[in-house]
């Protein structure tokens, strides 16, 4: 689940921390670093789990309906919903229940905002034009979920509020994990019952790897990446720059030198996205136009075996890893 995307993101973030702080141990920085991404794992079972707190919150409303149906003699609520065969499937899902249960984690504490949830969901039109339909079958009880989760929870303040109280690190990872937790759901099969593999924390050892060199190669390479920086611009006055937008192009070089098999493209465009979202609006543009310089004049001078001429659809099909955790979500014209 852990993708180089998350793996970078996480990687500016504590470069950041590393020279913000004044102890510079870049062993404890890198235990921080896989702490932080042990963390999105975590998130990302909490909330499969959350699926499960709801659909145990409509079974409860759903029992206590029935028993006022049967005092006054009135019409049985309908079991649906409380019967979704994915929901079941996932309430048993067995590597779920042990995460769960070595990690401790609950929705309990926080019962009040699964109640007004279950509320949402039961006044939404996805949840009334599930309940109207006559379809009854995993695939219809399925996409009520994707549907659900993609409309209340994905985009939710309140939700990310109460994240952001249990972990600081959650609530800049949720974006990422909503794609995983979506993609999840998507590939859930009736035939695997409560054995449906969930997605491993990495997809393999060379990703964690991936993870501790390149942070390691951005720290102890520091002087060498910024005098690429300086030859590349011979005027450039660090002072003026954000301090961020050096952090970044820092990692960027230590991704380009350290990984021959990445695609210079790949590199630019993943490290101008990360500017845009945690630098200043001009960021963006403003590295593009450094790395691709920086880029070359690693190139000229041999440092690196690359070329220029991958152009970004293609250079992401380079990738194994981008290829294997792209988002295969996204939204349809009834949404």
């Amino acid at each position: 689940m852990i993708n180089r995307e998350l793996i970078r993101i996480k990687i500016v973030q504590l470069t950041y921390a590393y020279y913000q702080n004044g102890s510079k141990n870049i062993d404890a920085a890198e235990k921080e670093l896989l702490f932080s991404l042990s963390k999105a794992y975590d998130l990302y079972n909490y909330l499969l789990y959350l699926i499960v707190a709801l659909s145990r919150e409509e079974r409860h409303r759903v029992e206590v309906a029935a028993q006022r149906a049967e005092r006054e003699g009135t019409e049985l609520p309908s079991q649906k919903f409380v019967n979704n065969r994915f929901a079941m499937q996932l309430e048993e899902n067995k590597m779920l229940n042990e995460f769960v249960e070595s990690q401790h984690l609950s929705w309990n504490d926080d019962m009040e905002f699964i109640r007004k949830l279950c509320s949402q969901i039961e006044q939404s039109a996805t949840y009334k034009d599930y309940m109207a339909s006559d379809d009854d079958n995993y695939e219809a009880d399925r996409e009520v979920w994707r549907k659900l989760y993609r409309q209340l929870i994905q985009d939710n303040e309140e939700l990310d509020s109460i994240l952001e109280e249990k972990n600081l690190y959650w609530n800049d990872d949720k974006e990422v994990v909503d794609t995983f937790v979506l993609k999840t759901i998507k590939r859930f099969d009736p035939k695997n019952k409560s054995n449906q593999e969930l997605l491993p924390e990495y997809k393999d050892e060379e990703d964690r790897d991936f993870a501790r060199k390149l942070f390691r190669a951005t720290i102890l390479n520091a002087e060498t990446y910024q005098h690429y920086m300086s030859e590349t611009s011979r005027n450039w006055d660090f002072s003026r720059l954000a301090y961020m937008d050096v952090v970044i192009m820092q990692i960027a070089i230590a991704e380009m030198v350290t990984f021959p098999n990445i695609p210079v493209q790949v590199t630019i465009n993943e490290f101008v996205e990360l500017a845009k979202l945690y630098s200043t609006p001009k960021s963006g543009g403003y590295i593009n136009g450094m790395l691709d310089a920086i880029a070359r004049y690693l190139i000229r001078t041999h440092k690196i075996m690359k070329n220029m001429e991958e152009r970004h659809n293609t250079a992401r099909k380079v990738e194994e890893d981008d290829v294997e955790n792209e988002p295969d979500d996204q939204p349809t014209e009834n949404e």
